[in-house]
């Protein structure tokens, strides 16, 4: 075939094929125009009773959202604070490949993960002695004109120095700031500025009244970008997502939250303080959709407590623990029906004291009744320590009462942790040399911590910038040996310690808090200054 057929041949194909298209086409719009005329002509029926559907003005959120932006902006506060680590290179364990930033570092680790993204905060410098300088930045609301700023205490934790930058202040203009006062329980902080004119304060709101579906703000400084302002819906309330920690029960939303958002305010629409951004939920350390805050109603307890003389929060307890969810099956084993079934009575305390025993199911609190553990913590954590109340039990389905009187619950946390407490009140813990309190292990101490009974001494505090922490002691650690020397109670600790002078080598044998016999111990040593 010639290059003429050819090309004949395709140039009837090319028409074939424009030709199917276009009859394609064609058939498709008479198609489309028999049916709409079909449809419009059916029966000849009108739509003449049909309401005009309406388009609300796009303008009308838009507004909202800027007008409580501009409202609340003056009021949030960029924090930049500046810390001393003097051991950075501390491990968990004596496996090389432990890491320090990794999980099982509990409630604290998941606060300074979120705070300053992977590890924590970031390093900036450091020192001769191997120590390390950080930065950390994040956020904070004012809520009283004379300076007073609310932000969560793992922002300003063991800060050296605190600094403030407003809205309206130039750049590189920061204003020093000090600790009114901190709460462990709430992760909750209060600082101070001095101003040389009243503040622009943020109203609070009161957060019971937000229901889920509700939009709502945030405001902070994310990666150090100040006055963000994200926007989203209240997701879930009444989230717990640290175990253990009971006064930290949290608004969940979906509003952008990253780190340096901590310690900015969570907004209604009406420009109310409703919540403390605190933490996020993300595998990344970075906005995942899931961000929570601490409620505004906590928020104002636990500040006007802080602000108080004593600058602390009190919360009362009488010593008992339970299941943490709600569990039908507990109430019919135990016959307690709506309550809260004790789980643990913590010896010697004011539950002990007043004959409450394992099984006992709690049904009311001076006649008012409990059907959930928060209600009943909420109840007794907001009475003073010292003062009665009747507690209705029952009891292998009898009903009783009893009389118990509130105790502190700090003190009773600390004696958990192996600090003696009975007959042994005001006794003044002894402070070594080391910077380190410790304890002498009861039984029930022992077997909850999994080590033998009588053996090692209990960490209960150690002094910031001491020995003790630049070897990496930690609270909660259970010292077994000093040099080789076994020390089982805090004589024997203190007649080691005298022993040892500046300069000399110093190995403790320890087992680290959160482990168990299987994990082993480990060494943790340095030389004594």
């Amino acid at each position: 075939m010639d290059s003429r057929a050819i090309w004949m041949r395709l140039k009837a194909h090319r028409w074939v094929y424009t030709f199917s298209i276009l009859a394609t086409l064609t058939l498709g719009i008479l198609i489309g125009t028999v049916v709409s005329y079909g449809v419009k002509g059916k029966e000849g029926q009108k739509s003449s009773d049909a309401t005009p559907l309406s388009m609300p003005s796009p303008q009308q959120m838009s507004n909202a959202f800027s007008q409580i932006a501009k409202q609340l902006e003056p009021s949030v506060v960029n924090i930049n604070t500046e810390s001393t680590i003097k051991n950075p290179h501390r491990r968990r364990g004596q496996n090389p490949d432990d890491d320090d930033s990794g999980g099982g570092g509990g409630a604290d680790d998941f606060f300074n993960r979120f705070f300053g993204g992977p590890g924590g905060q970031s390093p900036f410098g450091g020192g001769g002695d191997g120590s390390i300088r950080e930065r950390s930045l994040g956020s904070g609301v004012i809520v009283d004109p004379k300076g007073y700023i609310v932000t969560n205490r793992h922002v300003v934790d063991k800060a050296d120095r605190i600094r403030v930058r407003f809205l309206d202040d130039a750049p590189g203009v920061q204003h020093d700031a000090k600790v009114i006062g901190t709460d462990q329980e709430t992760d909750l902080a209060v600082i101070k500025v001095e101003p040389d004119h009243p503040l622009p304060a943020a109203k609070m709101g009161n957060s019971d009244s937000m229901q889920v579906g509700d939009w709502v703000l945030a405001i902070g400084s994310p990666f150090g970008l100040s006055q963000t302002v994200t926007a989203g819906i209240v997701s879930a309330k009444g989230r717990d997502i640290v175990p253990g920690r009971q006064f930290q029960t949290f608004i969940q939303t979906d509003a952008a939250i990253n780190p340096g958002n901590s310690g900015g305010p969570l907004v209604n629409m009406g420009g109310e303080v409703i919540g403390i951004n605190t933490a996020i939920l993300s595998e990344t350390n970075a906005y995942a959709g899931v961000g929570f805050a601490l409620p505004s109603k906590t928020v104002v307890e636990v500040y006007n407590q802080l602000t108080g003389p004593d600058h602390r929060v009190s919360r009362g307890s009488i010593g008992i623990m339970f299941a943490g969810q709600d569990n039908p099956a507990i109430a019919r084993v135990y016959g307690g029906g709506a309550g809260v079934t004790v789980s643990t009575v913590v010896a010697g305390s004011p539950a002990d004291q007043a004959g409450l025993k394992v099984g006992d199911t709690i049904t009311a609190v001076d006649g008012h009744k409990v059907t959930k553990g928060s209600e009943l913590v909420s109840d007794i954590a907001s009475r003073k320590p010292g003062s009665k109340v009747t507690l209705s039990f029952i009891r292998n389905g009898k009903p009783q009462d009893t009389s118990v009187t509130i105790a502190d619950r700090a003190k009773l946390f600390a004696a958990r942790l192996g600090e003696d407490q009975e007959n042994d009140d005001e006794r003044t813990p002894k402070q070594s040399k080391f910077g380190v309190t410790v304890r002498k292990l009861t039984p029930e101490i022992a077997d909850r911590l999994d080590v033998p009974s009588g053996k090692g001494v209990i960490v209960q505090d150690v002094k910031p910038n001491s020995f003790a922490e630049d070897v990496g002691l930690g609270r909660g650690d259970v010292i077994l040996e000093v040099n080789k020397q076994a020390v089982n109670n805090e004589d024997e600790f203190a007649k080691v310690e005298s022993s040892l002078k500046s300069g000399q080598d110093v190995v403790f044998l320890v087992r680290q808090r959160g482990t168990s016999r299987q994990d082993g111990t480990i060494f943790i040593a340095g030389t004594l200054p």
